[in-house]
């Protein structure tokens, strides 16, 4: 069970890195220009130590550049990835489980919500729309092919679908409350405050998309791995925080009941996400030494600073006046308070001066269990592996 001081588990010291392996063909971002097909070895499985038929060796294996086969599942070399993987599937959850009666009928109510809440709840969703959909861009289309260890490959499948599952949550939660499908769907486009967040991001998961980026230069290998901290540290880690906080400060108050279980549910997976990530950025340094010189961490403290910024403007844009027992400078010391979290879970020194954690009651919703009360608000029955009909 996870909980806010949770450290991700230290892997274990690297051995001698290998040659560096055959890279691999790819996809771009855009999907608009697509490598011709490989041939089946090529596609599926990094060069096996040069030697066909060899067997796989746990010591040999390695986070990027590894040279063993990435379709041999086993013998396991980093079995926190295993384990991180086995938890994401006992958390599964669908959107469909959610009762979003009550909050149909209180978005209705035109005294049910202040014109402030309201505001909360559609800059919320026109973000986290599409963010999920940048996630899960960034391990498709990037993250997945550079990295060759097949547990942690497997990971990243399982979270690429958990992205899916959350995008699906936000379009169920604007077909729900019959929104503007148009204007929440375009807010990236839209509303600066999100647009800023999303520019921040998107050059990140370009830089690996890139058809012609390869892996296994000290240089390009820093380029994957600060695409690894952007997105585990400051996209999932730190920009998903202020709408978390918001939305669950209404459910806290007994407004939009559905929508923020379902968000309690995305906090869950999304800090499982954010500390596999973590796990994956140690072992990378521990495999890699090189690559983290002092220049570079200048580079991702640099990183950290400006998404800070990026994410208390806005706290700002969202939350014009106070509403919900909530204003937007506590949101200051917040993200503060997060950022240097996040820089020691890396190995960096913190940013900023001590900073106390305003929301304690966050930790809670980081430790849900999803038992809670899924009994009580399931209101779609779906089948299971266990329950499926083949006729």
């Amino acid at each position: 069970m996870l909980n806010w001081d949770d450290t991700p588990q230290a892997p274990a010291a690297p051995t001698a890195r290998p040659a560096t392996a055959t890279p691999q063909p790819s996809r771009v971002f855009d999907d608009t220009a697509m490598p011709a097909p490989a041939a089946p070895q090529a596609a599926g499985a990094a060069q096996a130590g040069g030697a066909t038929g060899q067997r796989v060796r746990a010591a040999d294996k390695r986070i990027i550049n590894g040279e063993t086969d990435v379709n041999q599942l086993v013998p396991f070399k980093y079995k926190w990835a295993w384990e991180k993987y086995l938890a994401t599937c006992a958390n599964h959850w669908m959107p469909q489980e959610i009762n979003m009666s009550r909050d149909i009928a209180l978005w209705k109510n035109p005294t049910g919500l202040t014109e402030d809440e309201r505001r909360i709840v559609k800059r919320n969703l026109g973000f986290f729309v599409t963010a999920d959909s940048l996630a899960a861009n960034n391990i498709v289309l990037g993250t997945y092919r550079h990295i060759t260890a097949p547990e942690c490959r497997q990971f990243l499948l399982r979270q690429a679908f958990e992205e899916a599952i959350h995008t699906h949550a936000y379009q169920y939660i604007v077909e729900s409350l019959d929104l503007d499908e148009s204007e929440i769907f375009n807010a990236y486009n839209e509303v600066p405050s999100i647009r800023a967040k999303d520019e921040f991001l998107i050059p990140f998961i370009n830089a690996i998309a890139d058809p012609n980026f390869k892996t296994g230069t000290p240089e390009a290998d820093q380029t994957l791995l600060k695409s690894l901290i952007v997105f585990a540290c400051l996209m999932e880690g730190l920009f998903f925080y202020v709408g978390f906080t918001q939305i669950l400060a209404l459910g806290r108050q007994n407004k939009m009941t559905g929508a923020a279980e379902q968000y309690m549910y995305i906090l869950r997976d999304e800090s499982m996400h954010c500390n596999f990530g973590i796990d994956l950025i140690n072992t990378v340094k521990l495999e890699n030494p090189h690559l983290w010189t002092p220049a570079f961490r200048e580079e991702i403290q640099e990183l950290f600073k400006k998404a800070v910024d990026l994410e208390y403007a806005y706290a700002e844009d969202t939350m014009p006046r106070g509403v919900l027992g909530l204003n937007a400078s506590m949101f200051k010391s917040y993200l503060r308070f997060i950022a240097n979290r996040r820089c020691q879970q890396i190995g960096l020194e913190p940013l900023f001066a001590q900073e106390e954690n305003p929301f304690p009651w966050m930790a809670e919703m980081i430790d849900l269990k999803k038992e809670r009360n899924f009994f009580e608000t399931r209101v779609i029955e779906y089948q299971t592996g266990g329950a499926l009909s083949w006729e």
